[in-house]
């Protein structure tokens, strides 16, 4: 009996193996998306924090990471 259970479970982990090797070799239907390209990043004149320069908040030549700490100023 044990060894017709442990036929099954052979047979099973076969079935999966071969499924997702087969998955894995196929082509997707769908295009992949492009990397996206890096981005400079700039520091917070009065926190620190680094954000993305097309995020930051610029004052004076002085770029923030929101309104908030531009409101503040430099540190």
């Amino acid at each position: 009996m044990k060894y017709l259970v442990l036929l099954a479970v052979l047979v099973v982990a076969f079935g999966i193996w071969r499924s997702r090797r087969r998955s894995e070799a196929a082509p997707s239907s769908e295009p992949r998306r492009p990397l996206a390209l890096p981005q400079d990043m700039v520091a917070c004149a009065h926190c620190g924090v680094h954000v993305p320069q097309a995020d930051a908040v610029v004052l004076a030549g002085h770029t923030f990471c929101s309104a908030e700490h531009r409101d503040r100023g430099a540190a």
